[in-house]
């Protein structure tokens, strides 16, 4: 028997599955489908690391798993390639973003054939291809023409020293994360998709697709749906309002003070009236330094600044209170102002304890309305409807629902994006490029830096830009902004079922075989604004009728992140990254995929082990070994034919359930059975080879061959178990004494209470027990427990 060489055999089986096409898509559509989809990368200069071929493996698991049970799989990949990273690596290194992301590519997609996944490479799509973003760019126009994208004049970070517009992620200590400077609030138009218009219909489609419990959490939570009361507070001495959305109007009479956001227009609108507006400029310039995430952290110090010489009046109690203001409230969330009751809200009550401001409470420990006028007595419940009926009867309130969610920022001043086709016009305003002249193609430009102005790198090129109006065909100007990046992720799903069609983004009889996806996996960083934005395109694709399924991902799970030896995230600069390379050159790529199925619970952040790996890989060697104990028996020996069944069982169930950790245990379990009987047999080996195949698939595809089996293993059919063979012939139960264990007996387990009590009887060991005693009761649990009380 020859040496088992991973590096040898997996690039013969590379080259194998290439030349027969073995994981291309079928067309027969009488066979049951399986969409499994993984997220397509993003592909960096810096190649993939040992935590991406985790949620890959897993795929290719279910997706050769579902071939061999007789399903037409579609198993695509693509890359996600447009985006600021490789913009900035083309700014430093004078290289054009296009080659930057041709190199990348062929990096990655190199990588990843070696681990040996079963994609079909046919179906391959780059979200910076024209023949795709034609199509990111026509979905943009149907929103756009169903009045779901607009453009509207919205604050941003911006960092004056990279001259770019930041995202709050990108923001630290008021700093930028690349440069450490200072950054601004700029005021910018900018364009908007109207993701709220679908806010409810993306919160009832969860209650029928099968994703993780965390994952519709997240969605219901960043939704934020909440039922409440718009309340109108009048600005003493003025004819203005301050209007603020509350889930609980019935605590009204709790209010004491407001607090307004920063950069609320009745700041200006009212300024000389503030006797103190030196200070609440300073104030303003010191918020606009910090991102959203920073001023509405529930754990930081509360800080503001009083308005001097304004005050509201609380409607319930015509009582004048004062207004503050505080980055805690953001005017982009909500109305940019909130009524304060410190009694009953944790946040108030640490501004109201710091600034020595009323606190008033006005629900008890029973939940019944106190200090409250005419709704003292009420429960909360009864309270919120009565206060509502009582504003809309004076009109200064109403009912409402409302939304945490906000309208999605659609556009980016940055030169490496989807173009947005659109032309302005002094007569005829926003007008879309024709259908007919998609896609609109990105111009080359020598230039890729940003503007001092902050506009796009595509403002400069007035060839470009200088165009005529489609509708009046006077003069008119491209739009320069560019699209983001989530908006090539947004769709991918959809063209990967008919990725070389040019009339159409896919075929409908395509779309009503394949979709929705049946199995999609990803990490739990985008299980938030990802999912809700590919959800909030599909639903409106579906809702145009341009798409045949309401959802577009029937389940959704998320994998853990793999941590370094030392339990830390991997990074650069912790200097704990490992390059999967070099392990797939020392160990080979089946040790390298095996491990990273059984390193611990896929759901769960795991440290990386080198002697775990190592143990890998002795195992496969054990299992290349297996042919020095093979027999010609084509059946399963009866000393492990109740073990075959229960190995079948368990690892069609755990690969279904994420367990591919103890799927692997299990044949490790196998394995070790096989040595201790000192042989195996045809068919156990079949069995075994078939099993073990979607995590391992070169060794065991090349020891099929090798032992003349026939045809390929990726063409076979999964074994299935017998639920009679499972079931041992022999159970080892407990015998007591008065509840206490004595010892324990080996039965059939055909056997009945009379013959198991004979057996128990006929044992010296145990009758020893009853001398000068007397039985009083027996009790038995069949299989379990056999149970003597005496005295």
């Amino acid at each position: 028997m020859k040496k088992y060489n991973p590096k040898q055999i997996e690039q013969k089986w590379h080259e194998i599955w290439q030349k027969e096409q073995a994981f291309k898509t079928g067309t027969d559509k009488s066979k049951p489908k399986y969409y499994a989809l993984i997220e397509f990368p993003y592909p960096s200069g810096k190649g993939i690391h040992v935590g991406h071929p985790r949620p890959y493996t897993a795929m290719d698991i279910i997706a050769r798993k579902r071939r061999l049970q007789g399903y037409n799989v579609l198993f695509p990949m693509g890359w996600d390639a447009f985006g600021l990273p490789t913009e900035n690596f083309a700014i430093k290194n004078k290289i054009h973003p296009k080659l930057v992301t041709e190199k990348n590519i062929e990096r990655f997609k190199g990588q990843l054939n070696n681990l040996g996944y079963s994609f079909d490479w046919s179906r391959e799509i780059n979200t910076t291809e024209p023949s795709y973003y034609k199509w990111t760019q026509w979905i943009f126009l149907k929103l756009f023409k169903k009045g779901l994208a607009y453009k509207a004049e919205m604050p941003i970070n911006w960092c004056p020293s990279c001259k770019v517009g930041l995202a709050n992620e990108e923001v630290v200590n008021g700093k930028c994360e690349r440069c450490g400077a200072e950054v601004v609030r700029r005021v910018k138009k900018q364009w908007m998709l109207k993701i709220t218009a679908y806010a409810d219909k993306l919160i009832e489609g969860l209650n029928y697709v099968d994703y993780i419990e965390k994952v519709k959490t997240q969605q219901r939570n960043w939704i934020g749906r909440s039922k409440g009361a718009e309340i109108n507070f009048k600005i003493s001495e003025t004819s203005d309002n301050l209007t603020i959305f509350t889930t609980h109007p019935e605590t009204l009479f709790g209010v004491t003070y407001m607090v307004i956001s920063p950069e609320h227009p009745l700041i200006n609108k009212y300024k000389d009236r503030i006797k103190n507006f030196a200070e609440v400029e300073e104030y303003k310039n010191a918020a606009s330094k910090k991102s959203d995430f920073e001023r509405t952290e529930l754990s930081k110090e509360k800080t503001g600044v009083a308005l001097k010489g304004i005050n509201a009046i609380n409607p319930a109690n015509s009582k004048e209170i004062p207004v503050w203001i505080s980055d805690y409230v953001i005017m982009s969330y909500g109305t940019g102002a909130i009524m304060a009751v410190p009694a009953h809200d944790d946040r108030d009550f640490e501004f109201a304890d710091k600034f020595k401001l009323p606190i008033i409470k006005v629900i008890n420990e029973n939940n019944t309305l106190i200090n409250s006028n005419f709704l003292n007595e009420l429960t909360s419940e009864a309270g919120k409807e009565k206060i509502i009926e009582w504003l809309e009867d004076k009109k200064i309130g109403f009912s409402k629902i409302n939304y945490k969610l906000r309208d999605w920022v659609f556009s980016r001043q940055r030169y490496w994006g989807e173009p947005i086709p659109l032309v302005h016009c002094e007569k005829c305003g926003w007008v879309p490029v024709p259908e007919s002249e998609l896609p609109l193609k990105l111009p080359e430009v020598s230039n890729y830096l940003p503007t001092a102005t902050g506009e796009s790198p595509l403002a400069n090129m007035e060839s470009w830009i200088e165009t005529t109006c489609p509708k009046c065909g006077g003069k008119a100007k491209r739009e320069t902004d560019t699209m983001p990046q989530w908006a090539g992720s947004s769709w991918y799903f959809l063209r990967y079922i008919d990725p070389h069609n040019d009339k159409e983004f896919a075929d409908k009889e395509e779309m009503k075989y394949w979709l929705p996806v049946d199995w999609y996996n990803g990490g739990m960083e985008h299980t938030t604004l990802h999912l809700l934005y590919s959800r909030f395109w599909h639903k409106f694709l579906y809702a145009e009728g341009y798409v045949p399924t309401p959802e577009p991902y029937m389940k959704r799970t998320s994998h853990g992140m793999i941590l370094g030896e030392n339990n830390e995230k991997m990074s650069k600069s912790r200097g704990n990254v490992i390059n999967p390379d070099d392990l797939i050159d020392e160990y080979g790529a089946d040790t390298l995929r095996t491990y990273e199925m059984f390193i611990g619970a896929f759901e769960q952040s795991t440290p990386w082990s080198n002697n775990g790996l190592s143990g890998c890989r002795k195992f496969l060697e054990r299992v290349w070994k297996l042919q020095e104990l093979l027999t010609s028996e084509t059946n399963y020996s009866n000393e492990l034919s109740t073990e075959m069944h229960k190995t079948i069982k368990k690892v069609s169930e755990d690969f279904e359930n994420l367990k591919f950790n103890t799927a692997i245990a299990a044949l490790m379990t196998l394995t070790n059975k096989f040595y201790a009987v000192k042989k195996i047999t045809t068919g156990e080996l079949k069995t075994f080879l078939i099993l073990l195949n979607p995590a391992a698939p070169h060794i065991t595809e090349e020891m099929w061959e090798l032992l003349g089996f026939g045809g390929r293993l990726y063409s076979q059919k999964w074994p299935a178990w017998e639920d009679n063979k499972i079931k041992d012939d022999f159970v080892e139960i407990a015998v007591q004494i008065n509840g206490k264990l004595k010892t324990t007996i080996k039965i059939d387990t055909s056997s009945n209470k009379e013959a198991v009590r004979n057996k128990i009887i006929e044992n010296s060991e145990i009758t020893k027990y009853f001398a000068d005693k007397k039985i009083i009761k027996e009790i038995y649990v069949k299989g379990k427990i056999y149970n003597f009380v005496v005295k």
